[in-house]
């Protein structure tokens, strides 16, 4: 083969583009992944791994906080932004350079530089050492997206930030006004709190995470309260102003917060533009997201698209197998469409908040009948003995069968617990079955068998 052709062209180093590459090049694929800055993507670059970083120091340090409640005495400590970011540098650095050497140990080729179609076969890469082009059999679009920025807000990185901002300050905000109250907005709620920030939230609905069930919310937002975080409800943020090292925060119903600095954590826009999608006649959508199909073909039939630049569940456990089942699909493997109803998910707050499959809101909303069982964290022994009571744990099934349909997790670890639902979820299997499985006990994951039965 030529070698500036390639049978598998990904554009986009994140988990959807690494994923593909393996796992094309392990069936004997000529794989090249084109790739501008770190291979890792912005989930293991400044998303997911760096967040969850700062919640395992931010959950360590509450510990120590509510040391006493154990009878414990000990000193709050203090908190060293400096050596935060020093580990963060180095987990992020450890998992780009594991991936460069399994890519590295499977022939893939990393080419560095921004890629462009110039046709639906061909791109060309521009980089430091010049333009080259490259001829594709099939290729894959895995370019993700950035946090989307306000008009009205001057962003400066230093009192002003974004997402990705968060990482570099030299110390914990001494009063963080956050715009926006997703699971990206209560995130950080739950890490600058918890690091000793005074945090101000901005909500521009009736209750935070507004796209989840009230009983959920209610919860994390009596967290909150509790925590002393300053809950603006019903409020949309309009313009930022920056002056005397304070941030004003104007909101639309005449509210003004004043901080020493400002979040936003207000969505995110895919990274589209200046791929040439045009050239290889690849669609995109009234909000610049690529169209796919089940397969995730783009409306070019040999390019895909895979991971935030889709706007599909902005997930990197998504994007991940969404560039596996690309690889099979683009080598004329079997692979069946991915299951978006059976993803679990999760908010690394503290409780964390997970789900998965159909829950008890989602079924009434669809008129149909479900059997729904809660059980409280306060009735669980293990959870009582660590001092971690707050929220409850909901299992779903169907009446008729009993088979799991799904269920949600409110509490400590429930992104970890959230995986025994999944996986009956996925299995279809009964409630019955998860009853007669012995659990540790005692154990958080009783709680489960408990709700089932």
């Amino acid at each position: 083969m030529n070698e500036n052709r390639t049978h598998l062209l990904i554009i986009g180093g994140g988990p959807a583009g690494t994923q593909a590459a393996t796992t094309a090049a392990a069936k004997g694929a000529k794989v090249t992944l084109v790739e501008r800055e770190i291979v890792g993507g912005a989930a293991h670059l400044w998303d997911c791994i760096p967040s969850k970083t700062m919640a395992a120091s931010a959950l360590r340090h509450t510990s120590i906080r509510n040391a006493a409640q154990l009878g414990l005495v000990t000193d709050p400590g203090k908190v060293d932004p400096s050596v935060l970011a020093k580990r963060i540098q180095v987990i992020t650095g450890d998992i780009n350079r594991n991936w460069v050497s399994l890519l590295d140990s499977q022939q893939v080729e990393i080419v560095r530089g921004s890629g462009r179609f110039v046709s639906n076969t061909e791109i060309v890469v521009d980089g430091g050492d010049g333009s080259r082009e490259i001829t594709f059999d099939k290729a894959m679009i895995s370019t993700g997206s950035k946090p989307r920025v306000p008009d009205w807000a001057p962003v400066d990185k230093e009192r002003v930030l974004t997402t990705r901002d968060v990482y570099d300050l030299n110390s914990v905000p001494e009063h963080l006004v956050i715009i926006g109250s997703g699971v990206t907005g209560v995130e950080f709620v739950h890490i600058f709190e918890s690091l000793g920030a005074k945090v101000s939230l901005v909500v521009s609905r009736r209750q935070i995470l507004p796209h989840r069930d009230a009983e959920v919310a209610a919860v994390l937002q009596e967290d909150f309260l509790e925590r002393g975080v300053s809950l603006v409800i019903g409020a949309r943020a309009e313009k930022l102003k920056v002056q005397g090292g304070l941030v004003t925060v104007f909101c639309d119903d005449g509210r003004v917060i004043t901080g020493s600095h400002a979040l936003l954590a207000v969505g995110a826009v895919p990274l589209s533009e200046g791929l040439g999608l045009d050239a290889a006649e690849v669609k995109i959508d009234s909000a610049d997201f690529i169209e796919v199909d089940d397969y995730q073909r783009t409306s070019a039939p040999n390019i895909y698209a895979a991971g935030d630049v889709t706007g599909q569940m902005l997930l990197s456990s998504v994007a991940s197998m969404q560039g596996r089942k690309i690889a099979r699909h683009a080598l004329d493997l079997p692979v069946t469409p991915l299951d978006y109803s059976k993803v679990a998910e999760a908010i690394f707050t503290e409780p964390e908040i997970a789900s998965v499959g159909l829950v008890d809101v989602e079924a009434a909303a669809e008129g149909r009948k479900v059997r729904t069982m809660k059980v409280p964290f306060a009735s669980n022994a293990r959870s009582v003995l660590q001092h971690f009571t707050r929220g409850f744990v909901k299992v779903t099934s169907d009446p008729a069968t009993g088979v799991v349909l799904g269920g949600t997790i409110v509490g400590h670890r429930a992104s970890e617990l959230i995986g025994i639902i999944a996986l009956a979820v996925q299995a279809q299997v009964t409630a019955k079955v998860l009853v007669e499985t012995l659990m540790v006990h005692p154990s958080m994951t009783e709680a489960i068998t408990d709700a089932a039965e």
